[in-house]
């Protein structure tokens, strides 16, 4: 079992919400899609959350892969809200993240199993 674990700042991502290059380059389509679908608080909220998670993920499977890239990971929900894992296109069902947030900071943990 591998563990990874991720906390950020929300106020750092204002910049980057803004910029399609940044988000293009680290983030699928669904990502940024259900990220932009709320009002603007909410929406730096799923980003940093979003990032945490992919950071968290990265740093419990890492070792796994050869060359794995941030852009390489991709967090979907399922139709209960539950956030999935998926990793170069694959759903991972061995690994189990946990993400939170307040305003100012967002957290995540992924488990690799």
């Amino acid at each position: 079992m591998k563990v990874g674990i991720d906390i950020e700042e929300v106020e750092r991502f204002i910049k980057y919400i803004k910029n399609k290059i940044y988000l293009q380059r680290l983030f699928a389509k669904e990502e940024i899609s259900y990220v932009m679908s709320s009002n603007q608080c909410k929406t730096i909220e799923r980003l940093a959350t979003y990032f945490s998670a992919k950071e968290a993920v990265w740093k419990a499977i890492n070792s796994s892969y050869k060359t794995l890239l941030i852009s390489d990971i991709v967090i979907k929900h399922d139709k209960n809200g539950k956030p999935k894992v998926y990793v170069k296109n694959q759903y991972c069902k061995n690994i189990d993240i946990s993400l939170s947030h307040t305003k100012k900071y967002v957290v995540a943990v992924a488990i690799a199993f």
